[in-house]
């Protein structure tokens, strides 16, 4: 373990402010996910929306997939960690999330899209993430990006910690993901951290930034201003308070941890499923701009 970390005075540190345990739920066409980050604390977490983990090798788990369904106003991006899905959206993208990989998509204005599996047989794990869009950019044009695993930047520290910045920065590595600062406010950090071995991890983290951490791949420890220790177990949702610049994690080796943290928006979120809103009329304005076919460019 590196001792320079280890020596380092902890008083910066985020604290650990609660652990969360998902539900079990289902989506799409039967699609059996947990539902970590749910809309009790959209506001605490802001601009989070939504956290969903998707995970087993039964094809009668996944195997309706997505069909086509709507969304405005927000953003999803969707990490998959094994198996193969195909996007296709009626703003004319369509790419294929594979084993590694990230789609990011701006819903904007509005979209139709569908995510099915292109596989019968194996293992299908990942993520989907809601991330709010803020007022002036709720009505924008659409937008897609396939990222592929080998374009997502990664770096190994001193610790033995292999880190994949799938959008922000860590350690001088830019992510996959950086926009302007001015359109996206948001400004998300999201990371996949690997304990390749017994080891620590330390992340910035700005003080106004909400932030969590989610284990899933066994348990992950946080380490607090006075140098406790308070564990999040595998497939548990940890909380970080707001009061320092950093958080310090420890893990046995073979744990796999995402970090995430962005800038709150602050603004009245309305939602009626996948329509994310400011406001209860812009949500009426949406279901019906849904129902006369106006999603469709």
């Amino acid at each position: 373990m590196n001792q320079s970390f280890i020596d380092k005075p902890t008083q910066s540190n985020r604290e650990l402010e609660r652990v969360v345990i998902g539900r079990a739920t289902q989506d799409g066409a039967g699609v059996k996910l947990t539902r970590v980050l749910t809309q009790d604390l959209q506001q605490r977490l802001d601009p989070f929306l939504m956290l969903d983990n998707f995970a087993s090798d039964d094809p009668n788990d996944y195997g309706g997939g997505f069909p086509d369904h709507p969304h405005r106003g927000f953003e999803t991006v969707t990490y998959m960690i094994a198996g193969r899905m195909r996007h296709k959206d009626s703003a004319g993208h369509e790419g294929l999330l594979q084993n590694g990989g990230v789609q990011w998509m701006t819903a904007g204005k509005g979209v139709i899209h569908s995510e099915m599996p292109e596989q019968e047989v194996g293992v299908m794990e990942g993520f989907q993430l809601w991330l709010n869009l803020p007022a002036h950019q709720k009505m924008c044009t659409p937008w897609y990006r396939d990222i592929q695993s080998h374009e997502i930047p990664e770096f190994t520290t001193a610790d033995g910690v292999l880190v994949r910045v799938i959008s922000g920065d860590s350690h001088g590595k830019s992510g996959a993901i950086n926009r302007s600062a001015a359109l996206y406010p948001t400004q998300a950090l999201y990371l996949d951290v690997h304990f390749n071995q017994d080891g620590f991890f330390e992340q910035a983290l700005k003080p106004e930034h909400n932030a969590f951490l989610y284990s899933y791949r066994g348990a992950t420890e946080v380490i607090g201003r006075n140098g406790e220790v308070k564990n999040v177990a595998c497939h548990h949702m940890g909380i970080l308070q707001n009061k320092g610049d950093r958080v310090q994690l420890r893990a046995k080796s073979g744990t796999q941890v995402l970090l995430i943290a962005g800038q709150p928006l602050n603004e009245p979120i309305a939602q009626h499923g996948p329509f994310v809103m400011n406001t209860r009329l812009e949500l009426m304005q949406a279901v019906e701009d849904y129902q006369n076919g106006l999603l469709t460019p």
